[in-house]
């Protein structure tokens, strides 16, 4: 029986470039960037590398459809080298493809790279996708755009709480607040200017209820890491390991879009991953054993839901915890502490290597003035889609026992 992959697999480095506008770069320069720190990090050379997995989701922009945009543009070794696309879980289920071969004995040491040249698409939001799985969201609603979207995600939350229109606005301003006062402090960020409630609750309307600032931005960016087992890590000297607890993944069927038995408040994918994650990781009480979070804020009420579909906040109680400050850098559990897809924006096949990168450096202590006292576990959360179609993908890091 299938016993999962806790303590199977120890990351060995770690890379990340700056992440905004970077118009001096094309992709292949932001993947030599992470790639080159992430080595650094991880204390071995290329030809120590057994596979490589490259996640990239708008390929023709950024490095064409094959996969030998990697292996060139880095000279890896004659190595097998494998593109990934997932949607916005693009990151992560590359970094899941590196950590499931050296946790099933395939390879000692393998890599994973994420990257997007999203600038580039001339988007002033995501691009359209020219894919079945766009065609498919494009079917169901034709018209529908990211923001509006998830604008009736936080209509079906309200009316299914009874809540005022202006209580969930101004939580929703305290939500993106929290992430761009956290960002001033992260060099790598896009965004690094502080946010009032205030100047949050007055910007422009997008789509009812989210605003200018309920909205992440669009950046370039890459993001890297090499993992390898405990044991091989011991062996290079390492002593402080960062081991991958869990890593799951959920997929939308269809069901939400299919029937009136999903009310629209809420991401199902979420709640089925983060159950698995928990029972991988042995996480009984994730509100009391979490210690920071990364979760897809691609829009403020996004990570407000999400803060149920986790299992943190009980049903219906994210606004009260908001409120209090529970998620804020000095509350019980941090969220989006290094400023999260607010304030370093969502190139897409980035974004979830970038948030694994952040739990790495807190965990070992690495974060500078942002550094959090001691956290346990750090889970990171990446959403791709449509509230009523999407990917789920929940990783689950911490310090090697």
């Amino acid at each position: 029986m299938a016993s999962g992959i806790k303590d199977k697999v120890a990351i060995l480095g770690m890379g990340c470039t700056r992440f905004g506008e970077r118009w001096d770069m094309g992709a292949e320069e932001l993947m030599v960037e992470a790639y080159e720190e992430c080595l650094e990090d991880a204390g071995v050379e290329p030809k120590q590398i057994d596979a490589a997995w490259l996640g990239v989701c708008v390929e023709e922009i950024s490095i064409g459809k094959s996969s030998l945009a990697m292996p060139m543009t880095l000279r890896l070794p004659y190595i097998p080298v494998t593109r990934v696309e997932n949607f916005c879980a693009t990151g992560t289920d590359a970094f899941r493809g590196a950590v499931y071969a050296v946790a099933s004995g395939a390879c000692d040491i393998a890599l994973a790279l994420g990257v997007e040249k999203l600038k580039d698409t001339g988007y002033g939001g995501l691009p359209v996708f020219d894919s079945r799985a766009g065609t498919l969201l494009s079917q169901w609603a034709p018209n529908m755009t990211a923001p509006g979207a998830f604008a009736q995600l936080a209509s079906a939350y309200r009316e299914k709480h009874k809540l005022k229109w202006e209580d969930l606005k101004l939580a929703l301003a305290h939500v993106s607040a929290k992430s761009h006062a956290n960002g001033v402090k992260n060099p790598k960020a896009h965004l690094r200017r502080p946010v009032t409630v205030e100047q949050i609750l007055a910007s422009p309307i997008v789509a009812y209820p989210l605003g200018l600032f309920d909205c992440c931005g669009v950046s370039d960016g890459a993001a890297c890491a090499i993992v390898t087992t405990p044991e091989l890590a011991r062996s290079m000297g390492k002593k402080d390991l960062v081991s991958v607890k869990s890593l799951q993944l959920s997929v939308s069927n269809g069901v939400e879009a299919g029937h009136r038995s999903w009310d629209g408040s809420y991401f199902a994918t979420t709640r089925i991953a983060s159950k698995k994650a928990y029972d991988e990781a042995g996480i009984k009480a994730p509100r009391k054993e979490l210690g920071m979070l990364e979760v897809h804020d691609c829009f403020s009420i996004t990570e407000f839901v999400t803060m149920e579909d986790l299992h943190i906040s009980p049903e219906g109680g994210a606004l009260k915890d908001v409120m209090d400050g529970f998620f804020n850098a000095d509350g019980k559990i941090p969220c989006q502490i290094d400023g999260g897809l607010k304030c370093f924006g969502h190139p897409i096949g980035a974004s979830g290597l970038r948030m694994i990168y952040e739990m790495y450096l807190q965990i070992l202590g690495r974060a500078g003035e942002r550094q959090l006292k001691n956290p346990r576990y750090g889970l990171t959360h990446n959403l791709g889609g449509m509230p009523y179609m999407n990917i789920c993908s929940i990783s689950i890091v911490g310090a090697y026992d």
